[in-house]
């Protein structure tokens, strides 16, 4: 019992105190978060903290408390509040026989002085282990000691006399503590200035300090070098700083007028700055309330004029409230800082419209509120559920009464809210029978119409939403707005950022985007959100200047999501913004925004894909360079003739090019640009400005020409060559030189023949190409699927025809992924971007392997030759010639596109990002993946070709064959040798379009290319006889075969035109022609006298 009434009393008294002394404090240093605390200590044990004396009428207690406070001033309000509850005690039949104060500990002169109030002393051995700060005549009693002991306070003695006397300097004269503040003119305030530990600072304090002691102090009153800044503010740049006065009556006016003199008349609008309780209410304050500011009363006034930040009134953010009381001496502002809380957005995850069938379902309704607030779920007025932050509520429904409930998530316990908008939100669940209409459903949606719209939760630790559309009978995700939470809290708080606060700001954003690089550079809307957010950074520190900490976090974050991760983010972000600005643009913008003041001084930042160098010369018309140390980049800037004093800021980046749009000079949006950034894109800043910039820069892609030296246009939205020409332009770097200073960098196109007629040109022979062979491979397909059941008598004949079947559909397949990859590039191109890597990879991947397929058939076609002709004694089954037909047509290009694939895909340079969807050449030689096996068949083909002549050439050789299969040899090598090199020719060309710009070897690739299955068709089908004459059969056209009369002459047919495909024919009937006149069955016996 008697423990309770103890807490009991000790719990009042504490309540009185920081009633009536928080006020004080808060009027001294309502800054300061953590000025006043209490310590009180419980014990059963008669140490000195508390003490119990028991009688039978009676319980005394001896209460010691601890307090800290930052000035003396509040401890005498509390020795005040103390005498008057001692004579009016709070609690009824208590009494209050005594109040004292035992032990003061101050701060001075870099060390704690702790001394001791009337009749209480330290222990001698204190001062002993401690030192003493008492006079010398005062030595035999240790009252003030230099140290802070924990826990330890002065005790009440008898006999307080020491035997060791101590002498130490004269005690401080403490005085008053004056509160004052001081305006900079003509200063932009540095973030600098933020950090006491920053060399800026404390050499501003400096000069501060210095002046302040000159100016006041041949002035009475004042306490020599007792001058202490406590820091700066924007507002040009405010200093609040404090002063020690044994009286605060003297000429501030005159004081204040030497120190501005000292300063050469660089300050103004000196004041007495007096921290106060403006705010009458203590409630916490929320948007869109009102609040009521009193100032406190004073005597001697003229006027009151209230302010915000030095500015006018605005009730949006952290502020430091105050209003200022004209004197006839010196303004005293009365000020408070207040906080106004972060407005609460509740989400509740979905749509504020839900149906869902009517059949007893449990639905789960969440809701989340941004900030530190209790929610809570309402039904018909009744709480359902609540929790902090997040609150889940499993809602049965009924499965017989069907209809519409609204649910409540709202904020707990915050009625005076309730008013507002943002302190809740209603979700409509509506409950349907069955209806064939309503064709989605998801758990979290509900139930949807075809083209319906809705939208749904993100995963956990993002926030935003996802919208779904009903298409097809299944909710499919149409667009992702869901944002990292981290950054969207950083987002929320951006929008009441201050000057001040942009240095922790900006460190909390780049340490958010390194700690969660891999799932922010993922998220379009996430990197979207950052760009928003170093915008504002940039516009908020329009009026400062910004020194290095903050300037290279903001590039830590701008590399962070620049990263090669990021590209397809980008490109989605980019092709699909719909904002007014491009992403990547306002990026740029913000960049050069902020670089354009920063703080004076030589520094330089290296990240892995962003350099800059920041000097302020102090030579006399010296020559200024900076070389890009960055990885693969040697780009130089050169300003000659700089004057002294020019301050310089150069920032090389080697990746945003990929991001920016390729938009031409010469052309407004048009969609016609084939321009691509070929070099680092390079931002110059320099104050005052010059004229005469060179800027080197390293050409990215030897493949492009025709160079342009450009700078980002903001106002018209554009890449711009005005005031920037060519010096030089050499084979790996191009010089430009331009009259003004922004974002540079260097445009080229794929060709250096820019004319849109040759463009033309061979856009027309390419389509119209690629046209007649779909159509050619086509028929190509249909003639086999007539004549398969002639042709396939014999191993060797159908060999052929399979292999001229997987040819037919392999390039029929890589032409139609031709199509369809043109049409990606040049729709990208169109809209000024860089190819959709993500798009055109399954395109080429496709192309990359059929085209491949072709020219393994082929090889196929070859190698059947040669078993045929070397080979005469052992056969192969048709099962066998299959299997390894199809294992090497296909699978050998299988495996090199996939071994391509898994080699390049990583580092996003797998595919080409220049004029086409094809394999990338400038980066990765992805392209020689083709070209290698491409060239080693037609080489291996024509080898093969030179020995099957060989052979026939030869009398005799043969001989044992079948006579049905000889022809067929002929029709095998007749359509290697004109295939093999045609192919073979046409990819020549295209290795010679890579290193070449004569517009003719272009025209010369794009036929040939073009035509290959038309050259399929003639030479693996028409040229074919035994084609023709099947053909002629089974259509009736006589016209199409050879006349069936018996015939040893080999140059009867015209149609081939062939010399010597004809002696070889007539070679090989004349060896085989005993076996010829042995009756068969077989129709090989026509065939041996048929034209092939």
């Amino acid at each position: 019992m008697a423990g309770q009434i103890f807490w009991d009393i000790l719990v009042l008294t504490v309540a009185v105190l920081l009633v009536h002394v928080c006020e004080a404090e808060a009027n001294y240093f309502a800054e300061t978060t953590k000025a006043l605390e209490f310590s009180y200590v419980y014990s059963d044990e008669p140490v000195h903290h508390i003490k119990r004396r028991s009688t039978e009428a009676h319980t005394d207690y001896i209460v010691e408390i601890e307090i800290n406070a930052s000035s003396i001033f509040v401890i005498d309000e509390i020795k005040k509040e103390l005498n008057r509850i001692q004579n009016d005690p709070p609690v009824a039949n208590l009494t209050i026989l005594e109040t004292n104060f035992t032990t003061v500990c101050s701060f001075f002169n870099s060390i704690y002085q702790c001394r001791c109030e009337a009749e209480y002393f330290w222990p001698c051995a204190m001062c002993e282990n401690n030192g003493s700060c008492n006079t010398a005549d005062a030595a035999d009693a240790c009252s003030c000691i230099k140290a802070k002991p924990s826990g330890q306070f002065c005790q009440k003695k008898s006999n307080p006399a020491c035997t060791q006397p101590t002498t130490v300097p004269p005690p401080p004269v403490y005085g008053k503590v004056i509160s004052m503040q001081l305006r900079m003119r003509n200063k932009r305030f540095d973030t600098s200035l933020t950090n006491p530990k920053d060399q800026a600072y404390k050499d501003q304090a400096e000069i501060i300090m210095s002046a302040i002691n000159k100016g006041y102090g041949s002035f009475f009153g004042y306490i020599k070098n007792s001058v202490k800044v406590i820091g700066f503010r924007p507002g040009s740049v405010m200093v609040d700083y404090t002063i020690n006065a044994t009286d605060n009556s003297f000429d501030f006016k005159a004081a204040n007028s030497i120190v501005t003199n000292i300063l050469m008349n660089s300050t103004d609008n000196f004041a007495q700055s007096e921290p106060k309780l403006l705010n009458t209410t203590r409630d916490a304050v929320y948007p869109l309330q009102s609040m009521t500011l009193k100032c406190p009363e004073s005597t001697v006034i003229n006027a009151i004029q209230w302010s915000v930040n030095e500015k006018e009134p605005d009730l949006d953010k952290y502020c430091r409230y105050a209003c200022t009381l004209v004197t006839d001496s010196i303004p005293i502002i009365q000020w408070q800082n207040i906080v106004i809380e972060k407005q609460p957005q509740i989400d509740v995850k979905g749509d504020d419209l839900r149906v869902f069938p009517c059949d007893g379902r449990t639905i789960q309704l969440n809701c989340c509120v941004n900030t530190n607030h209790f929610i809570e779920w309402v039904l018909l007025g009744k709480v359902e559920t609540s929790g902090l932050g997040c609150v889940t509520f499993d809602y049965k429904t009924d499965n017989v009464l069907c209809g519409e409930k609204i649910f409540t998530c709202r904020l707990q316990g915050l009625e005076q809210l309730y008013k507002y908008s943002y302190s809740m939100r209603d979700v409509t669940i509506e409950t349907k029978a069955k209806d064939p209409e309503y064709t989605c459903e998801k758990n979290v949606l509900g139930i949807g119409k075809e083209n319906e719209t809705k939208e749904g939760p993100c995963d956990n630790g993002m926030e935003g939403n996802i919208t779904y559309k009903c298409q097809k009978g299944t909710w499919n995700e149409i667009q992702d707005n869901c944002v990292v939470k981290v950054i969207d809290d950083l987002e929320t708080e951006s929008q009441v950022l201050d000057e001040k606060e942009i240095p922790k700001f900006v460190e909390s954003l780049s340490n958010a985007t390194e700690k969660s690089n891999s799932i922010i550079t993922k998220s379009v809307a996430t990197v979207q959100t950052v760009v928003d957010i170093l915008t504002t950074i940039a516009e908020v520190s329009e009026n400062i200047f910004i020194h290095k900490p903050v300037i290279e976090g903001f590039l830590t974050t701008v590399d962070n999501i620049l990263s090669d991760e990021s590209a397809n983010t980008w490109e989605q972000l980019n092709n699909g913004n719909q904002a007014e600005k491009n992403t990547s643009v306002e990026l740029l913008q913000a960049i050069e925004d902020i670089s354009s003041h920063l703080s004076a001084g030589n520094f330089d930042i290296t990240k892995p894909n962003i350099q800059l160098n920041r000097n302020v010369t102090d030579g006399i018309l010296t020559t200024f360079s900076v070389t890009s140390q960055l990885q693969d980049s040697t780009s130089q800037i050169v300003i000659p003739n700089v004057p002294n004093s020019t301050s310089i800021t150069i920032i090389i980046f080697t990746d945003i090019g990929n991001v920016l749009p390729t938009r031409n000079t010469s052309v407004i949006n048009t969609g016609t640009s084939v321009n691509r950034i070929n070099g680092d894109v390079i931002v110059v800043q320099v104050e005052p400005p010059l004229n005469n910039i060179l800027l080197t820069f390293d050409i990215k892609n030897t493949s492009l020409g025709n160079p342009e030296c450009v700078f980002w246009n903001f106002t018209l939205d554009r890449w711009d060559s005005t005031g920037c020409k060519v010096k030089f332009y050499l084979k790996e770097n191009v010089t430009c030189e331009c009259d003004h200073t922004t974002s540079f960098s260097i445009l080229m196109s794929p060709f250096e023949f820019t004319n849109p007629e040759e463009l033309k040109a061979l856009a027309y022979i390419t389509y119209i190409g690629v046209a007649i062979s779909i159509t050619s491979l086509i028929l190509c397909l249909i003639i086999e699927k007539i004549v398969w059941k002639s042709v396939k008598r014999n191993d060797t004949s159908y060999m052929r025809h399979v292999s001229i079947v997987n040819i037919a559909v392999s390039l029929l397949i890589a032409n139609i992924c031709f199509i369809i990859g043109a049409a990606i590039a040049d729709q990208d191109i169109k809209q000024g971007l860089m190819i959709s890597v993500a798009r055109c990879s399954p395109v080429v991947f496709f192309m990359h392997f059929f085209y491949l397929a072709v020219f393994f058939w082929m090889l196929i076609s070859a190698l059947l030759l040669l078993y045929r002709t070397v080979v005469v004694l052992a056969q192969m089954s048709r099962t066998i010639m299959r299997v390894i037909g199809f294992t090497v047509g296909y699978g050998a290009p299988l495996l090199i596109a996939v071994i391509t694939v898994a080699s390049t895909a990583g580092p996003k340079n797998y595919v080409s990002k220049e004029n086409a969807c094809w394999l990338n050449w400038t980066e990765s030689k992805a392209l020689l993946a083709f070209v290698i096996p491409a060239l080693t068949i037609v080489f291996i083909n024509l080898v093969v070709l030179i020995v099957v002549v060989c052979k026939i050439l030869r009398r005799g050789v043969g001989a044992a064959s079948q006579p049905a299969e000889r022809p067929i040899f002929i029709v095998i090598a007749r359509c290697l040798a004109f295939l093999t090199p045609i192919f073979g020719l046409t990819w020549g060309f295209g290795i010679g379009t890579m290193v070449s710009r004569d517009f003719g070897i272009h025209v010369v690739f794009a036929l040939l290319n073009s035509l290959q299955g038309f050259f399929v068709l003639v030479f693996g089908i028409l040229l074919d006889g035994k084609v023709r004459e099947v053909l002629g059969g089974k259509l009736s056209l006589s016209s199409l075969s050879s006349s069936p009369t018996r015939s040893t002459n080999p140059g009867v047919s015209s149609s081939s035109g062939l010399g010597l495909f004809a002696r070889l024919r007539r070679n090989v009937y004349n060896v085989s022609n005993p076996s010829s006149s042995r009756p068969t069955n077989s129709s090989g016996a026509s065939e041996n006298l048929m034209n092939p």
